[in-house]
């Protein structure tokens, strides 16, 4: 006797969740829909850049994996290719795709900045292909364009590395800093010369005003040179301190008997005494020369010290 076949037990249906339907949508419409906005800010990027490819973010991104493997023309093609995918994708998302396509954050910003810089600057764009190093042409477009046109100038511009480049235009930001000098001291020089030509006299400055910078000076070193022999004294007491505590806490101190420099210290005394006679020697000398030159006139200048303007006596 056969078995009756059994009932197929009802599908049910799960039931539709509408709200998460319409988000997700919504989500949809946000990454794959452009407003006419939107695209007409994108159509004037690209044409300012010279683009003529797919404005689709997935051709976008093929075409950057594509120019990765190329040299410093495919940097500027993929800077270009990056501009256009941060102007294509929300705001927010444009960083982690950029990872999502191997580029550090820093990277991407660079290529950005040599499409853009390219696009504005004729030179930059055929320096492009005379570049064959991409880390030296992204070295290139961090100076100032009347630096870059001198670098173009340059004969062996082709071989140069980034730190050539970098060396290179450093020199040639001081070379113009000099000139820009030169001609600010000529107009001034010529402004004074057309001033004396229309009759205004230069001001006679004082003989004592101009010799104040030379006093100054003098007074400033004989300071430090107080200081040093300030300091010296200040040895000799450091010195005479530790050896007499050293002599005073030895265990047969005897107050009557003296206790010569032990060796090392001897050796650091030596180093004064010479240092020292190496001052005195060339005090002396300074007053020999001193009294060669100026003799009379210190002379002079001491016998009017010694005796009181406008009596004729001599100061007590």
């Amino acid at each position: 006797m056969s078995k009756k076949a059994s009932a197929t037990p009802a599908v049910k249906e799960a039931p539709l969740n509408e709200v998460v339907v319409a988000a997700n949508a919504d989500a949809r419409q946000q990454l794959e829909v452009i407003t006419l906005q939107d695209q007409h800010e994108l159509s004037l990027l690209a044409t300012q850049l010279g683009y003529d490819g797919s404005l689709t973010v997935g051709a976008i991104e093929d075409e950057i994996r594509f120019y990765q493997q190329r040299t410093v023309e495919c940097l500027l093609e993929t800077g270009k290719r990056l501009l256009l995918l941060k102007q294509m994708t929300p705001h927010g998302e444009f960083a982690d795709r950029v990872e999502m396509l191997g580029f550090a954050d820093r990277t991407a910003r660079r290529f950005m900045a040599a499409a853009q810089k390219a696009g504005k600057s004729a030179t930059v764009a055929v320096l492009a292909g005379r570049t064959k190093n991409q880390k030296a042409f992204l070295e290139l477009i961090t100076h100032d364009d009347d630096v870059i046109d001198n670098l173009a100038e340059m004969d062996n511009f082709d071989r140069m590395s980034a730190s050539q480049l970098r060396e290179a235009a450093r020199q040639l930001k001081k070379d113009a800093e000099f000139e820009v000098e030169k001609r600010t001291k000529a107009e001034l020089e010529r402004d004074a010369f057309e001033k004396k030509l229309r009759g205004h006299r230069p001001e006679l400055v004082p003989l004592d005003v101009r010799l104040d910078p030379i006093k100054a000076e003098i007074k400033e070193r004989q300071d430090l040179f107080e200081k040093l022999l300030l300091a010296h004294h200040q040895a000799v007491a450091a010195l005479d301190s530790w050896h007499a505590a050293e002599v005073t806490s030895a265990p047969d101190y005897d107050p009557e008997h003296y206790v010569p420099l032990p060796p090392e210290a001897r050796n650091v005394l030596m180093e004064l005494v010479t240092g020292t006679e190496r001052t005195a020697h060339l005090v002396g000398a300074l007053q020999a020369k001193l009294d060669e030159l100026w003799g009379t006139d210190i002379a002079a200048a001491r016998q009017y010290l010694m005796t009181e303007p406008g009596t004729g006596e001599q100061s007590e």
